[in-house]
Parts: structure tokens; sequence; C-alpha cells
């Protein structure tokens, strides 16, 4: 007994089994975590070294290749980038993504502890760390108080507010931004240090002796006890310009006498304003599990709930990436709401019987909760692709359900019983809905076997949309045809409307079996015609423009300057209040935020945040390119907006980064840059060209005269550490207040080290306490020093950054790159990828991969399933011609080759040979029933032709609300729905003449095995052999 015949006989262990699936779903539902995009945990590992003084040339040689030489024996290690600049060294290790990241992670520390003691004494610890693809802030929050200094502003947030909300569910961490963290600063007065015969030493030594808390224990009695608390630490300026320094011909010269003391920011070098005004940034990192829209809800409560208690301060969330995600989400559940609508009106449009329309439309909500269960079972998150296939899903889920129904259909208005028909329809159909079912799902089967981050992307759209089709293909087979045997009705009288509709259908029949008959008395002209129509499909493939993901209107505008080098974070904040008078003049903002002095003094990023998509008509992508051309006129600087990346890159991420590697001098290799840069520039695609090589960054070089030094019995050491005391100021103790801990730094006041000759008036003590001017001890001179010197995969290497014109694509660019660098570079110097380019090239190939093995798997499914090797390519002949249509229709609306529509082409593979499967199956049954070739595929191409036309309406009218669609995320959504409807219109247009020529010309009759078996053995008796008599 076969399943869909148990089903009619029990109707209601059928509809038991369906609920099954929908309490199954809804719980998984309920259990699934919303993002925006799938969790990829990608393996990459930061090492982090400071040593204080030290220029860029010292890091990249002392440290920064010592590290690397080390990293690279690593196993998986798949891209390793550094960066060396003053203080500071930064190596950036990416694995392949099948590394585990702890894993990842301890190797790096076990390489790294290795070789810590080739590293120079001096230098800090360096700091390993997983780089976490949560650990951006989804909400920014301003705390405004005018009136009030930064640093009152400051303390109130880290005390008050970070603390509740770090507490909220889902909250990781909260981060302060342009915090001005309290200090007590040491204001030293070089003048009068000298009068006294003191150094900067004197005062640290003081300090030290004096700011002690030390534990003094306890008394005890026989039968009290005490705990002994020593006072003898320092709390207030006060009492630390109380302090001696040193007694001086008898009078004790007090910290007040040398220097000024204050509690003071300690450091300014970070500036963040809220729509032109001073403010301090927090920011909010959601937890690697949390749900963003949760934490975004529970954030504005809480932000809502502190405003109340707030003295003269005001929270407002200025920026908040959740809402971008929820307007998805809604864009994705309204266009399945239209889509539903959609498709039951294509059903009913062809059946015209409410009771029939019924049917398959009970096959959805099954269909997608039962979809959740999979993506629960997986450990999937709903997120804007997940929704995407369900929105797809709507289309295919109908399918099977719709061609069991039809065939049920059709028998009963044949005079059949309403069971009679049920079991007969059910058998007929059972095996292609299975082929159809096994051969949509076995589509996405490769891409599991996608490498690179896009794959991963993907494996979540692709396994909810082959679980939801799963479900489908069960239900069909399950509950359709029990429901078919309790819900159908033969109908003797139909109205007026019915039978004008019955008789265009019969018409369009008789229409289709003439030209039918036609091509198949031409089959030259079929296959001449077909030919044509494939290889216009390498024409359109060719003429296509190429990209990574389109540009989304996601409601966001991004700005970045790049202030001269050696500017100060105040004149960088000075080129941002440009951008923001800028910004004020767009109708569309709504709110405004700037940060000035990250990740450099000189870089400043702006961010805009436009009203909502149904309150504006300009898209963002338009706003933004009318503010490029405004911000190229701000003088000194370069500064340009750009779009946010789709896919989860970050913002500071441009399109194109182009790698140039030689192992030259960094002055041969920035010479080759600016000619390549120079030949790049005559390209009008590429918009604000620039690169990290920066050999322009003002410097003061301090020279000491040694012999001298050893004359007036002074020391190399002790003018060193003077001149980084003074001049960069160091944290010698520490402080307590309101149980916090704080820094003491000594530095020279502001005033007296503006100048380079300011370097020159300080002292350091000779011989016999005699006070000696640096002036006769070092040379001072001024120079240019490298800003950053950068390697890839250990290479010296300069990255070439540019955004892209409108209209002109990612692979054109990174093409045009190419051909320049084939002109330019010598042979020596090699070329890479790197960001979002990288990713492009990566997920290009491993696309086409996907596709060819998509292509075998369904070759090989079907020819399991028929039992043959012709049919299954009879089948797959139309795929050329709907990936033709498919092209076509992006061509026409501008579409692009990016990693949507090439998702929607491998989807369009599965949908397109399932009307093949039901054209073949039909014509081997008939075929096996004893008519000829021609006569059973013309008779099949004919009984098909109504269940292809209505699966096919369904199917494009499924997608049409996402080729349509507006909103917040549209782009990506309209790319799929356009490839689906071009390449199902003309697809299937096609299938009904090209599927039944291919058949007539290659299709043999099936022999069943008892057919095989009986010939064998007729063989077998006239070679003369009799079977050996059984004892």
């Amino acid at each position: 007994m076969t399943l869909p015949e148990l089903c009619i006989k029990r109707p209601v262990f059928a509809t038991v089994l369906s609920v099954i699936v929908l309490l199954v779903g809804l719980i998984s539902y309920q259990r699934l975590s919303v993002r925006e995009y799938p969790r990829i945990d990608e393996p990459v590992v930061s090492v982090e070294t400071v040593y204080k003084g030290a220029s860029a040339e010292v890091i990249e040689s002392q440290i920064t290749k010592v590290l690397e030489d080390s990293l690279a024996g690593i196993e998986g290690v798949e891209l390793m980038t550094s960066s060396s600049r003053a203080e500071r060294s930064q190596i950036t290790v990416r694995f392949r993504l099948a590394r585990d990241p702890d894993s990842a992670a301890a190797d790096v520390r076990d390489k790294v502890a290795r070789v810590r003691g080739r590293l120079p004494d001096e230098v800090d610890e360096p700091v390993i760390a997983k780089v976490e693809a949560d650990s951006f802030p989804i909400i920014w929050i301003a705390l405004a108080a005018p009136g009030k200094s930064q640093l009152e502003v400051s303390d109130y947030a880290a005390r008050y507010i970070r603390p509740r909300l770090s507490t909220l569910p889902g909250a990781a961490d909260v981060r302060i931004f342009g915090e001005r963290r309290p200090s007590m600063r040491v204001w030293v007065d070089r003048s009068r240090l000298a009068a006294f015969r003191l150094t900067v030493q004197d005062v640290e030594d003081a300090l030290r002796r004096q700011n002690v808390e030390i534990p003094a224990g306890r008394i005890e009695s026989d039968k009290r006890e005490f705990s002994v608390l020593s006072l003898t630490d320092l709390q207030t300026p006060a009492q630390f310009e109380a302090i001696i320094v040193r007694e001086v011909g008898g009078h004790s010269v007090r910290l007040r006498d040398v220097a000024r003391v204050e509690i003071a920011p300690l450091e300014e070098r970070v500036i963040t304003r809220y729509m032109g005004g001073t403010a301090v940034t927090l920011g909010v990192i959601k937890q690697a599990v949390g749900n963003p829209l949760e934490l975004s809800r529970a954030v504005r409560a809480e932000v809502e709930d502190i405003n109340r208690t707030l003295p003269d301060m005001k929270l407002q969330v200025m920026y908040d990436s959740s809402l971008f995600i929820d307007e998805s989400i809604r864009a994705v559940f309204k266009t399945i709401v239209e889509a539903i609508v959609l498709v039951a009106l294509v059903i009913f449009l062809f059946l015209r019987n409410l009771r029939a329309t019924i049917i398959p439309l009970v096959t959805i909500p099954v269909s997608l909760v039962g979809a959740f269960a999979f993506m629960y079972a997986f450990g999937f998150s709903v997120n804007t692709l997940t929704l995407l296939a369900m929105v797809l899903a709507i289309g295919l889920v109908v399918d099977d359900a719709i061609v069991v129904l039809e065939n049920i259909y059709r028998n009963l208005e044949n005079g059949m019983s309403r069971l009679d028909a049920a079991l007969v329809g059910a058998k007929e159909i059972a095996f292609a809905v299975v082929a159809m079912t096994m051969t949509l799902a076995a589509v996405y089967a490769p891409l599991a076997f996608a490498t690179g981050r896009t794959g991963r992307l993907f494996i979540e759209f692709a396994l909810a949309l082959a679980g939801a089709v799963l479900v489908s293909g069960f239900v069909a087979l399950t509950l359709s045809p029990m429901m078919c045997s309790q819900l159908l009705r033969h109908e003797t009288k139909h109205g007026a409307a019915y039978n004008a509709i019955e008789g265009f259908f019969q018409a369009l029949t008789a229409h289709y079996r003439k030209a039918l008959h036609f091509a198949l008395l031409h089959r030259a002209w079929v296959v001449a015609a077909a030919l044509v129509v494939a290889v216009a499909s390498v024409f359109l493939f060719k003429s296509l423009r190429s990209e990574l993901a389109p540009v989304e209107d996601r409601g966001v505008v991004f700005s970045f300057v790049v202030a001269q080098e050696g500017s100060t974070v105040r004149h960088t904040a000075e080129n941002l209040a440009r951008i923001e008078a800028f910004y004020k003049e767009v109708p569309e903002m709504q709110r405004f935020n700037a940060s000035a002095g990250f990740p450099t003094v000189s870089d400043g990023l702006a961010i805009m945040r436009l009203k909502p998509w149904e309150e504006r008509s300009r898209k963002q992508q338009a706003i933004t390119q009318e503010l490029a051309p405004k911000f190229s006129q701000i003088p000194g600087a370069r500064a340009f907006p750009t779009n946010p990346p789709s896919l989860g890159q970050s913002p500071r991420n441009r399109p194109v980064e182009f790698v140039i590697m030689s192992s030259m001098p960094y002055e041969d290799l920035a010479r080759l840059v600016d000619r390549f840069v120079a030949e790049a520039a005559k390209n009008p695609g590429l918009a604000n060209l620039d690169t990290d090589l920066r050999l322009d960054k003002p410097e003061i070089k301090v020279s000491v005269n040694r012999d001298k030094i050893v004359d007036v019995g002074a020391s190399v050491d002790a003018v060193g550490r003077t001149l980084e005391t003074m001049l960069g100021g160091r944290q010698v103790t520490r402080f307590k207040r309101d149980g916090e801990q704080y820094d003491v730094i000594v530095q020279v006041a502001e005033g007296d080290r503006r100048t380079p000759g300011d370097i020159a008036d300080i002292y350091v003590r000779g011989r016999n306490g005699e006070m000696v001017q640096l002036a006769n001890l070092v040379t001072v001179r001024e120079s240019v020093a490298p800003k950053s010197l950068n390697h890839f995969n250990r290479i010296r290497a300069v990255t070439i950054t540019a955004n892209l014109a409108p209209g002109y694509a990612l692979g054109e660019a990174l093409a045009f790159m190419q051909e320049t660098a084939r002109k330019v570079l010598p042979p020596t110097a090699q070329t890479d990828l790197n960001g979002q380019s990288r990713e492009f090239r990566d997920s290009s190939s491993d696309i086409y991969f996907v596709f060819v093995l998509a292509l075998a798997f369904i070759y090989l499914v079907l020819a399991a399933q028929f039992e043959s090797f012709i049919d299954p390519f009879i089948i797959m002949l139309t795929v050329p011609l709907s990936i033709t249509g498919a092209l076509a229709a992006l061509k026409l609306t501008g579409g692009t080759l990016n990693v949507y529509s090439q998702i929607g082409l491998i989807t369009l593979v599965g949908l397109i040979t399932k009307h093949g499967i039901l054209i073949v199956e039909f014509a081997n049954q008939i075929q096996a029933r004893g008519k000829g070739v021609r006569e059973a595929v013309e008779e099949a191409a004919v009984l098909r032709l109504r269940p292809i036309l209505m699966t096919t309406g369904a199917m494009v009218l499924g997608a049409v609300p996402l080729a349509l669609a507006t909103g917040a995320g549209s782009e990506s959504r309209q790319q799929i729905g356009w490839v689906i409807v071009g390449g199902l219109l003309l697809g299937t247009f096609l299938t009904l003449l090209v599927v039944p020529t291919a058949y007539t010309l290659l299709a043999r009759r099936h022999r069943t095995f008892e057919e095989r078996l009986e010939a064998d053995r007729a063989d077998n008796a006239k070679a003369g052999h009799q079977p050996a008599a059984a004892d």
C-alpha cells in the first residue's frame, strides 16, 4: 500500500501527520534566534603589541617581522595582514572557515609565547584576541548635557548608565566613545624644576614613595579584634600638591612649587558629536545569540526610564541597526502575504472552484511552518536570507499539491467517483511528485560544499528552502490526496464565468496541440531555435555587469574624512563640522552623529540616519551620489560619502581593495604605487582613489650627542626617560575616588610643548647636581616618517582603495585594476585582493562550481529515479533556455550578476526541470500502455499543459512581489525575483516545445523488469539452454 493510498483510506491519520508537522514547526519557530544575516564564526585572530616611543620602522623590524615569522607556520592560515605604526604593531590572522576559532586562537598564543623572548624587554605583553563577528555595536546612544563638562558627563555615563544598559537581556557589552576618563594630571613647570635643581625623575620618585596604599594588618585582644587601615594614599589635588619632593638648601620643595595638579581627562584624542553638539556616545554590543530586535526594544525602554531620572542630561538613540533588520523582516512578511494572495488567485483562476483552491493553499502554512523545524534542527536563525527562502517557497510548495489536485480533478471530471479519482490520480502522479521534490532539494545540496564566507551565508537560505520543498512533497502525498477525496465534487452544471474561462483553456489546449504537432513535424526548426536561444545566454552572460551584492537602501549614509597627516583631532573635527553642515541641508535627514580621532587622530566618521523608507521618495543611493561632489570641495582633507555594504561587511571597507606587494624599500614602492594610482585615476568609474602608504607624517627626530652626555655626567637613559615623561606623559601611580582607581600622569604643561624648540629647554641633572639644558646634548630636526608600514602575507604591501561611481560594477573595476597592473607594475611586483574585492572573487569561483555541481546532482538524482541516462538529459535541455530568460530579465531591469541573482539561477534550475519531469514521466506511462514515442509524448504534453501553466503561474506570481519589492533591502530581493520571473516565463514556453521534440529524437521505450526478464528467458530458451532440474 502506497502512502497516498493509505492517507486516502485513513483521513484522520493524514490530518494528524500534518498537525504534528505544524506543532513541531511552531515550537521550533519560537526557539529560533533573529539576526540580520546568518551567524558565521570567522576564525580571525588579532595580535596587538605596544612598544612606547618606537617608530614605525622599529616596530616593523623588531616586533611585526618576528611575530609574523613565528605565526606563518600555523595550520590553516588563509591570510595574514599586519600594520606597523608608531608605538603599535597590529597583526590579523584570518584562518580558513573550517578552523575552530578557539583552536586557532590557542595556536596563535602558543606561537607568540615561543618568540616572546626575542622581542625588546620594554614591549608591553602582546594582546591576542579573537575577532568576534558580533563585536560591533548595533545601537548607538548619545548622552548630551549642555552646561556640563565632558568629564562629568563621561563619569556619569561610566558609573550609572553603562551598568544599567549592560545588564539588559541580550547585551554583551556597552562601550563609551569620546569618553573623558578622569586622571590626576601633574603639569610640571620645567623652568621651576631647573631652578630648584630638580628633575622629572625626582617628581616621579616622590609620587611613588608618598602615594601608597598598604594593608596594616589588625590588632587583637582577648575578646575583640580591630582591622587597621593606614591612610597613606592621596586622593585630592590638594593632597598631591602638598607632597614634599625634596629638601633643597634646608627648604622643603613641595609639588605645588614645581607643578600644577588637577583632575583632568586622561586623554582627549577622540571627539564625538550628536546633531552638531558635543556628546558622549555609548555603543551597545549584542551577544552572539541575542535577538537584536528584543535588545533594541529593551534599550529604548531603558533609555526612557533613565531619562526620567537624569539630572540636566538627555539620552537619545542616534543609530539603531536593528531598524533595518526589523523593516526588512516586515517587508518580507508583507511580500509573503502578497505572494499567497497572488498564488491563490492563480489557482482559483485555473480551477474556478473554492473547495479545490483550498487544497493547495493548505500546503503553504504546513510547508513554511514545517521548514522552521529543519532550521531549528540545523541551528539556523530567522534572518533576511531564510525569510527570503520562505517567500520563494510559497510558489514552490503549492506546485506538488497543484499537480496532484489537477490530476485527481481531471479524473473526477471524466466521471470517476471521488475515492476512485483520488486513488488513481495519486497513483499516476506519485512518482512525478517524488522526482520533482527530490530534484529541487538536490539543487541546493552542492551549496554545502561552498567554502567561502558567502557560500556559508547562503547555506541557511538553501537548506530552509529545501526543507520547505521536502515538507510540501510530503504534504502533497499525504494531506492533498485525502482532502481531494473529501472535498472535491463532480460538478454537472457550471456558471457562465466558469464556462467562459473553460472555453479559453480548451481553445488554448487545442492551439497548443496544433503548435506541438507542427513542431514535431519540423523538429529541425525547433532544435535550431533552441540552440539560438541557448547561445544567446552566453552573450547575455558576458554583457552583464558583476558585483558581490547590490547596494541596498539601508536608510543610512556613512561619510569618512581623512585630514592631512599631522593634523590634530580638533582640526579633524573642524572638517567633520563641514560634513555636518551638508547633512543639515538634506531634506530626508532624520539625525546624524560624528566622531573624530578613530582609528587615528586624522580620521573622522559622520553617520546620517535617513527618515523611514515610506516617508521619503529618494533612495539612500541618490542622496549619497548628491553629497559626493559637495564633499570633494572640502579644503585640506579627503572626504567622501559611501553606501554601507551588504552581507554584513564593515562600513569602513571600500568596494575596491587592490593589494600591490613587493620586497623593495617602501620609498621605491611608494613611487611605483604613485604611477599605478595616476594611471587608475584616468578611469571615471573609480572614485576617491587612495592608498594606505603615507610617507609624509610629520616627525621630530632628536639625535643625542653621547660624548657630551658623558662629559657632563648625565646618561642617555636619563635623557630618554625625561623626554618620554615630559612630552608623552608617564603613568606613575594611581589614586582612588568613589571606589574607582584612576591614573596619576606626570607631563610638561601643554603650553610648554607646542614647538620643536621647546624640547631644547628641558633640563637633566649632570655631575655634582648641576642642571644641564638639553640644547647642549641633543640635536632637534624636523622630518617625515611613514604613518603605517603594512604587510600582506608577510610581504611589504600597499592597498589601493576606491569607491565605485554609479553604474560601474565591481567586476569591471577589478578587471581594470588587473589590466593597469600588467601595464604599470614590474614583473617582480605581485598583486592580490582584500576585503569585499577578495570576497567577490572567491564567491564568484565558488558559485560557478556550485552551479555545475547542482546540474550534476540533479542529473544523477533523475537518472536514479527514471532508471535512465537519456530521460534526465531530455528534461535538463530546458535549463540553458530558462537561463537565457533569466539573464534577459536582469539585463532589461538593470540587474547584475551577484550572489543573489546567482542563487536565483541555481533555484531556477530546479524549478524549470519540474515541467520536463511531468511531460517525460507521463509520456513513459503512456508508452508503457503500448503507444508509440511520438503519440505518447504528444498526448502527455497536452495532458500536462494545464498543471504546467498552473504551477508556472503560481511560481511566477509568487516571485512577482520579490521582483517589484520596495523598502528596506528590496534591491537584493528584486534580483532573485526577476531571475525567477524571466527564467520561468521563457523556459516554460520553450519547454512545451523543446522537451517533446527532444523526447521524440532521443527517448527509447522503457521496458519493465518483468518484460526484460521475460525477454532474457526467451533468449535463453532460443539458445537451447534449459534450467537445471531441481533435486
